[in-house]
This record gives structure tokens, C-alpha cells and sequence, in this order.
């Protein structure tokens, strides 16, 4: 147990670290994420030495359970390609440009616009492409209108790691937790609904006030335009989604695993763009660059993480940090606690982790814990920039785009605006179950 404790707590250290020192690095031009690396030597050290029997990861990988990861990673792939080529075709950025052309020169009417757009897009898509899509749309067009990029940056973070709690969806963490505790799509969406829908509307009036000042300045024109680069790639690429989203909706009542569901439609949408771009003998650029920007280091990541947290369960360290925790306040303790660990191991590995702490509770408590947790996870990745992938690429974005966005500014926006966020969401939470 020692032993195991030990590798857990260097692996999450070097994590840490690695996130904050040194991201990435480059062999032959290929850039490496340094983060799933070192969870990889993590998970080797404890099947190497020991720890965890081989037999013992095999079956946790091979269950035919909800909390099999190679099925959450299916699902989350699939929806992500999704997502990904509708951004590819331009939609995402088409819209934030009409949202900005309906602001005229107002400040405030474009954050409010923005806000909304980012929100509303989150829900049906996830976070993670919010921010890589959208990042760069905001620091070009406040680079070229001579407006302060920084409320809009705070906004579109902010906005996209609250939003992204109302569908089980739009993180990996939820899909992870909610799989794990067997919830499906429409239990999750109706518990989860209202505390989104408070803490967002609380978040975006906290950080109105917050701006309010920095927001006065009037918007000059912006000569940029921007089309949709291929109409047919949009509409089989927006009727696949929607598809998508209704059958998962009813995964429950027709006894389909959500998995399933995003697997077919996206091997669809491969096939019918393909068979779109033979007949018109275009170009496979849209398709080619969303299956290079799927986030392929995430696999080894997170069954690397994963099998950690066997090593941990099998070690019985899992369950007595959840007998810490005890059986009452469970939403307060599990809220705060995922939290605040989701910027010490980011929230992936802290969302493995925690889908094991409250098993030995009873069934309403056990759900509080999971829900709560779903909702740290989220609103955890803007305390700091460790939260989540996303603050990762989120930084690395700001950087290349001479956006000065440090990690104390970070911290700062985060502590005024997660804090009071992540309140309200528990608070209301409290209310529900």
C-alpha cells in the first residue's frame, strides 16, 4: 500500500509540474504533450512494480459495464469528430462573426452576445472545442477592433466550463462520473438543468460587474469577413449532431448505450462526406484536418489515470479516503473537495478518482457525491490553468496569439468568479437531490 501511495503521489507531482514547467516538447517536429507521458511511466511503474496484478487491469478494461473507459473514450471521440468538422467547415467562427456584427460598436452588447453563442454551442457540443475554436477567433478580432481582448477571454472560458455541465456530454469528466453511476442522458440533463442555468446566469452578471468599466470602449469596424467554406459539409455535418443529440436523449427507453449512439453517427458522417466529396471531386481538407485535431494523447492519458485508480481501489486506498469523507454534507464536501483536486491532478484523473470515493454510501448520498463532483470538475477548470486540458490549451493559445493572459491572472479571475460560481451550483444542487 506504501509503495502504491508513493507512485500515486510522485505520478500527480509530476503532473503537476509538467503542466505548469514544461507542457510539450518536440521530437523530429512532432509536439508531445509532456502530460500523458508522465501519467503513462506512472501506470508502468505500478504494473511494474507490483502494485496491481496485470489480470486484475484487464478485467476493469474489458468489463462490459458503463464505467468500461474504452467506451467513454469511444464516446467522446465520436462526439468530438463531430464537433470538430463542423468547426473544420467554419460554423463556429461564422457565428461569433455574426454575433460581432450585431453588436455594432457596442462592447457590452457583443460580450452579452458572445456569452450567449459560446453557451449555447457548449451545451450541444463541449467545452474543449469552445475554447480551441473560439480562443483565436476573440484574440484576432479584438487585435484588429483595438479593444481589450482579456473580459472576453475571461468570459469564453468561464462560460465554457460552466455550460458544459447541463449535458453529460459536453466534458469527459461528465461522461466518466455520469457513466460510472449509471446515469443516463435525460436523468442527468434533468438534475443538472437548473444548477447550470443559476450558476451561468450568476457567473455572467459577476463578471459583467467585474468589467464594466473595461467594457465602455466603443468597437471600431472590422474589415475580416468570413464564409462557410462548403455548404453540403455544414448541413450533413449539422443534421448528424442533431440526429445525435435525439438519440441520445432516448438511449434509455430503447436500451442503447450512449457509446453506441455517437459511434454510429459519426462513422455516417465519415461516410457521407467522403461519398459527398468523391461526387464533387473536392479537396479532403475538412475532413483530414478534423481527424488530425481529435485529441489522440487523451488514450493514453486516461487509461493510464485509470488504471492508476485500479491500483489505488485494489490497494483499498480508495476506500478509505471515501470513509473520510463520511455520509453527511456530501454535495458540500465532494463539491469542494473535486474542486479544489482538480487543479492538484487536473480533472480528468481527479473524475477517475472520485467515480470510486462514494461507493460505499447510500443510494441518495452516493448520487449527491457524484453530481457534485460533476460540478467541481467543471467549474474547477477556471481556478487555475492545472483544472483542465482546456486551461492548457487555453494558455498556449493566449501565448501564441501576444495576448498577455499570465497564471496570476488566471488565478485571479479565477478565485473572483469559480468561488461564487461553483456556490450557487452546489447551493442549488442542494435543492434538487
Amino acid at each position: 500500500m506504501i509503495l502504491t501511495i508513493i507512485f500515486a503521489v510522485l505520478t500527480f507531482s509530476a503532473l503537476t509540474g509538467s503542466i505548469l514547467f514544461f507542457p510539450s516538447f518536440h521530437i523530429k517536429n512532432v509536439k508531445i504533450g509532456s502530460y500523458w507521458v508522465v501519467a503513462s511511466l506512472g501506470a508502468i511503474s505500478v504494473i511494474a512494480f507490483g502494485c496491481v496484478p496485470i489480470k486484475e487491469i484487464w478485467d476493469k478494461l474489458t468489463t462490459h459495464s458503463a464505467i468500461n473507459p474504452l467506451k467513454i473514450l469511444v464516446l467522446f471521440f465520436s462526439m468530438t469528430f463531430l464537433s470538430v468538422l463542423l468547426d473544420e467547415v467554419g460554423l463556429f467562427r461564422y457565428l461569433a462573426k455574426k454575433a460581432a456584427k450585431a453588436a455594432g460598436g457596442s462592447q457590452h452588447l457583443l460580450f452579452i452576445l458572445l456569452y450567449f453563442l459560446i453557451s449555447i454551442l457548449t451545451v450541444f457540443t463541449s467545452n474543449d472545442i469552445m475554447i480551441l475554436t473560439l480562443t483565436p477567433f476573440i484574440c484576432f478580432f479584438c487585435k484588429n477592433t483595438k479593444i481589450d481582448p482579456v473580459p472576453f477571454l475571461v468570459s469564453e472560458f468561464a462560460a465554457a466550463n460552466t455550460w458544459s455541465m447541463m449535458l453529460i456530454i459536453g466534458n469527459p469528466t461528465n461522461i466518466y462520473l455520469g457513466t460510472s453511476a449509471g446515469i443516463g442522458f435525460v436523468e442527468y440533463f434533468r438534475i443538472m438543468v437548473l444548477p447550470t442555468l443559476c450558476a451561468g446566469s450568476a457567473e455572467l452578471f459577476l463578471i459583467l460587474f467585474l468589467f464594466r468599466k473595461r467594457l465602455k470602449k466603443k468597437i471600431e469596424p472590422c474589415r475580416d469577413d468570413f464564409k462557410i467554406d462548403s455548404k453540403p459539409d455544414l448541413i450533413i455535418g449539422i443534421a448528424h449532431l442533431l440526429v445525435c443529440l435525439v438519440f441520445l436523449a432516448i438511449s434509455d427507453y430503447i436500451g442503447i448505450e450512449m457509446w453506441k449512439v455517437s459511434t454510429v453517427c459519426a462513422v455516417s458522417l465519415l461516410i457521407f462526406i467522403t461519398a459527398v466529396h468523391l461526387i464533387q471531386k473536392s479537396g479532403w481538407t475538412h475532413l483530414t484536418h478534423s481527424v488530425k485535431r481529435l485529441p489522440w494523447q487523451l488514450i493514453p492519458f486516461i487509461i493510464s489515470m485509470f488504471i492508476m485508480v485500479i491500483c489505488l481501489n485494489y490497494q483499498g486506498i480508495s476506500q478509505k479516503i471515501g470513509q473520510l469523507f463520511g455520509n453527511t454534507y456530501c454535495i458540500w464536501k465532494y463539491g469542494m473537495a473535486s474542486f479544489f483536486s482538480s487543479n492538484i491532478t487536473n480533472n480528468i484523473p481527479m473524475s477517475i478518482l472520485f467515480s470510486t470515493l462514494p461507493l460505499s454510501l447510500a443510494q441518495q448520498q452516493y448520487y449527491q457525491a457524484i453530481y457534485a463532483s460533476i460540478i467541481g470538475s467543471n467549474i474547477g477548470a477556471f481556478l487555475t490553468p492545472i483544472g483542465a486540458l482546456a486551461g492548457i490549451m487555453f494558455t498556449e493559445l493566449t501565448d501564441r496569439y501576444d495576448v498577455h493572459y499570465g497564471f496570476r491572472q488566471f488565478i485571479k479571475y479565477g478565485i473572483l468568479i469559480a468561488l461564487p460560481t461553483i456556490t450557487v451550483a452546489l447551493f442549488v444542487l442542494s435543492l434538487i437531490i
